[in-house]
């Protein structure tokens, strides 16, 4: 921080600005002169954004839109890895159909929903950004320990929308920049009960200010990848 790169008249949108990672991103935007304005939705905001429901989502686009100016950057901070009833399968035996749909509904489609109404916001000319958070585990070719079947399958169709959604993008508005990003292991309540003593944990602040940066330092020719919060580029 701070940010140079976004022409300096428009408005961020933090979705999921509730959570660990969303909260930190959202309060070092609003600390930064890079935007006029920053737009924090999750349930809990006025209107509500919801993944599950794609009225709440178009609702929440079109107040953004109502809101004036343009739309510079959309960081989609949501994402789901267990709660009481699901948790991460250490095997094929562990597969149930119910929680597969559900890592998919929060994961994969809700993000390309957010694709579907915020991406035709972006405006036609100057540097704008969709970032959406996924995770390394998601990649195909990183896959060297195998488990957490619904995770890394619904990360990895996170990481096809998002690919996809860049390249139609860019037919229409070439300087736009469509990209994943793996957060790193972050200390929230996402990631706490996966965290290994001794492992390279980042403080949300730490995590959201380091995917800023990178952000900040992407061009129009970085558009379709899966960067690191470190900068690398990672292998789909």
């Amino acid at each position: 921080m701070p940010l140079t790169s976004f022409p300096a008249d428009g408005l961020a949108v933090v979705i999921g600005a509730t959570g660990g990672i969303g909260s930190a991103v959202h309060e070092l935007l609003a600390a930064d002169l890079a935007f006029d304005r920053v737009l924090a939705l999750s349930r809990s905001s006025n209107p509500p954004l919801d993944l599950r429901d794609e009225a709440s989502i178009a609702a929440a686009a079109d107040a953004a839109r109502a809101d004036g100016g343009n739309i510079r950057l959309v960081f989609d901070a949501t994402g789901f890895l267990h709660d009481d009833g699901h948790m991460p399968e250490k095997a094929l035996s562990a597969i149930e159909p119910e929680a597969l749909m559900h890592n998919f509904a929060l994961n994969a489609v809700g993000p390309a929903l957010l694709m579907k109404h915020f991406l035709p916001l972006l405006p036609r000319t100057g540097k704008s950004v969709f970032a959406t958070i996924s995770a390394k585990v998601g990649s195909i070719a990183d896959n060297q320990l195998g488990g957490w079947y619904g995770y890394r399958a619904a990360k990895a169709a996170q990481n096809q929308f998002l690919r996809t959604a860049a390249i139609e993008l860019a037919r229409r508005k070439p300087e736009a920049i469509c990209v994943a990003l793996h957060p790193g292991t972050v200390a929230t309540a996402l990631s706490e009960p996966f965290s290994r003593s001794g492992s390279n944990i980042l403080r949300p602040g730490e995590s959201a200010a380091a995917m800023l940066n990178v952000l900040d330092g992407l061009t129009a020719n970085d558009t379709g990848q899966f960067r690191a919060y470190s900068g690398q580029q990672l292998p789909w």
